[in-house]
């Protein structure tokens, strides 16, 4: 997409240090983190919520999945971390390109 901040971190053009990087996603700091550790998951493919999944995006996100706990130790979420995916505005998606939080380093509060 022409205007996603994520779709420019992807393509280069806005720096942004990767913690992980395959063919179906990029691991970042999040810029506002709201835990000690903080990270997004960012699917390579634009799309903006779980309703736009078509087998093809399922796959890539199922993979991403089964990734994100072999970063764990990488990522310094040894003690645990918490996973969350905003959908829509009413959930505070900011930024409408599916992408997963990776919350940790810290003893996490209940909601």
């Amino acid at each position: 997409m022409e205007n996603c901040i994520f779709c420019k971190i992807i393509a280069g053009e806005i720096p942004s240090p990767r913690f992980y990087e395959d063919d179906d996603c990029i691991v970042i700091k999040d810029v506002e983190p709201k835990a000690k550790l903080h990270y997004l998951c960012i699917p390579k493919v634009h799309y903006p919520l779980l309703t736009s999944l078509d087998e093809e995006k399922a796959d890539a996100l199922k993979r991403i999945f089964c990734k994100i706990p072999t970063l764990q130790n990488k990522l310094g979420l040894d003690g645990g971390y918490r996973i969350i995916i905003n959908q829509g505005d009413d959930a505070g998606q900011t930024v409408h390109h599916l992408h997963i939080h990776l919350l940790g380093g810290e003893k996490l509060s209940d909601f």
